[in-house]
């Protein structure tokens, strides 16, 4: 009796310690074909995709289902990022985000709109109570868009388990078309120490692949040395897209024994920037292609691996042969296989790889603070992969800090001496960061008395620059006198040239009326729907201010029927 009571404890400890997916809770939320334009876990801008970007065929202003029931626990409305977004809270702990909104279901919108009217904003973030906006499975919960910084028409879809960690959307049984294997773009091999080497160099080098007739790849023999590792450049394609899509899993064994597993199933946002140190950096920053290690380097706490051994290395050692290979999946199970044969072989005739090394040491577990002319420069601990040599160097009113080909995990603090300026002429000063071809990019300025600061994730150059130019406004269906009765919306175009639009604010008859920016295209449009006060003569007014305070102002006076 006692055996069978210690089964049963066992059995129910295994049940309630393994997560179950239910794959016929949430439906899918659009009522047209899944054909996705982005995967869950795919590679993108320092993070993951958090989820499922889901083609609308180009158009705005489709329905938008609720993927199960629950209540509406977060809305916000940005500029960029998801633009306006809603998420949903289900009685599971699990929440469901729909991004990229072109509107609100009617009840929502007039919820988000009285309180943007409340606030005189735009950008917005609310968090209903509980019993506030509380949905059913399949009811219409918004229309689809491209707002934020979506780069067109589509819904971002998310799935986030009770502690926010993004799970992957297909994992609940929404099924994408797909037939294709995934594409191999390069394979790379890795000499990971000073007295490691492949076909006797130690930089990273191509292997050359040809495709055999059961449709897997065979690498050219190559003979190395040491501790080595490999990585992979890989994209899908799904059956309805053409879109170059991350994969599902990449596992590699070493003759024919698991070695290493990556699979894109959960992950936390804490982790997610972590992609950096899971691609090779440098390469992507010089040929916009992201390769990614099969192997865990120092300072990489990643849970997309779910096995490692050795970490993904492999020690090739004098006269041994060896057969590493790889097996790229999407979710639907097509697989791509490359072999890579190698043969250890120890040489003292390698072309070695050039050591960088400066005068300028930044202990990745340190503070490191760098000071000359004008400019302090702090790195905080924690914000380096690992220890680095940085190229610094301080001309005048321009400062050299190393190069993007580094990345790094949190902000540097970049601190410029402006004591020589008149307090007038600081008005118009920033920080800016210049880029290819001498592009001036704004970077957010802290001005403090004499010390103007920035905070950056970015190295690179940077100096002081003055903008006096005010934003521009451009009035498109308005003018001063017109009749515009017919119109449902008032349209203004702005814009500013160097410092970028920092805030804005539209008055009729000196009442605040909501306006909707699109930073895409500089567009400001109000809804004469809104029902601000509307007399037969109404006048209008826009302010508009840049990042340095630069401030320009529109007015007209035009006729509507109220």
């Amino acid at each position: 009796m006692q055996k069978i009571i210690l089964l049963l404890l066992f059995a129910c400890y295994c049940c309630f310690g393994q997560e179950q997916i239910l794959t016929d809770y949430f439906m899918k939320p659009l009522d047209i074909p899944v054909v996705v334009s982005g995967t869950f876990g795919e590679l993108r801008s320092n993070h993951f995709h958090s989820g499922l970007d889901l083609k609308t065929n180009g158009e705005e202003g489709l329905p938008v289902y609720a993927a199960a029931s629950g209540r509406v626990s977060r809305i916000k409305v940005a500029h960029g990022g998801y633009g306006k977004a809603i998420y949903l809270l289900h009685p599971n702990g699990y929440t469901t985000v729909y991004a990229h909104l072109q509107k609100f279901a009617p009840e929502i919108e007039a919820y988000v709109k009285k309180r943007q009217y409340a606030k005189e904003s735009y950008e917005i973030e609310l968090f209903p109570k509980s019993e506030s906006l509380k949905v059913n499975k399949g009811d219409i919960i918004a229309f689809s868009g491209n707002t934020g910084g979506s780069s067109g028409p589509h819904l971002h879809f998310e799935i986030r388990d009770s502690k926010s960690r993004p799970m992957n959307p297909l994992s609940f049984g929404i099924e994408v078309e797909d037939t294709r294997k995934p594409i191999v773009n390069s394979v790379w091999a890795y000499s990971l120490n000073e007295n490691s080497h492949v076909n006797q160099q130690q930089e990273p080098y191509r292997l050359t692949l040809t495709q055999k007739g059961d449709g897997t790849f065979k690498a050219e023999n190559i003979t190395a040395y040491g501790t080595i590792g490999f990585g992979i450049s890989t994209v899908d394609k799904q059956d309805l897209a053409q879109n170059h899509n991350g994969v599902y899993k990449v596992s590699a064994q070493v003759n024919g024994q698991e070695h290493l597993e990556l699979e894109m199933n959960r992950f936390s946002f804490a982790e997610t920037r972590y992609i950096n140190r899971l691609i090779d950096y440098k390469y992507y920053k010089q040929n916009r292609s992201r390769i990614s290690k099969l192997f865990v380097a120092p300072n990489n706490p990643l849970t997309v691996f779910k096995k490692k051994v050795n970490n993904g290395y492999v020690d090739v050692k004098d006269s041994l042969s060896y057969l590493y290979s790889v097996s790229i999946q999407d979710f639907n199970n097509n697989t791509t296989i490359i072999e890579v044969p190698i043969l250890g072989k120890n040489t003292d005739t390698i072309t070695k790889w050039e050591p960088f090394e400066t005068s300028d040491l930044a202990k990745a577990n340190e503070n490191y603070v760098y000071t000359s002319g004008i400019v302090d420069l702090l790195i905080p601990k924690g914000s380096l992969y690992q220890d680095t040599y940085l190229d610094l160097n301080v001309n005048g009113e321009t400062a050299e800090l190393h190069n993007d080909h580094t990345p790094l995990h949190k902000n540097m603090t970049i601190v410029f001496d402006v004591s020589r300026y008149k307090d007038e002429d600081k008005k118009n000063l920033y920080i800016g960061r210049i880029g290819h071809k001498d592009k001036v990019y704004y970077t957010k300025t802290t001005k403090k008395e004499n010390r103007f600061s920035t905070r950056t994730r970015t190295f690179g150059k940077y100096s002081l620059f003055t903008d006096t130019q005010k934003p521009t406004i451009v009035p498109i269906n308005v003018s001063n006198k017109k009749w515009i009765s017919q119109a449902s919306h008032l349209k203004i175009k702005i814009n500013d040239a160097q410092t970028g639009i920092k805030s804005y604010r539209g008055t009729i008859n000196g009442k605040f009326i909501l306006m909707e920016y699109d930073y895409k295209t500089g567009m400001l449009v109000y809804d004469f729907s809104d029902n601000v006060t509307i007399a037969a003569e109404n006048n209008f007014k826009l302010v508009v201010f840049d990042n340095v305070g630069n401030r320009a102002t529109f007015e007209t006076t035009f006729y509507r029927k109220p």
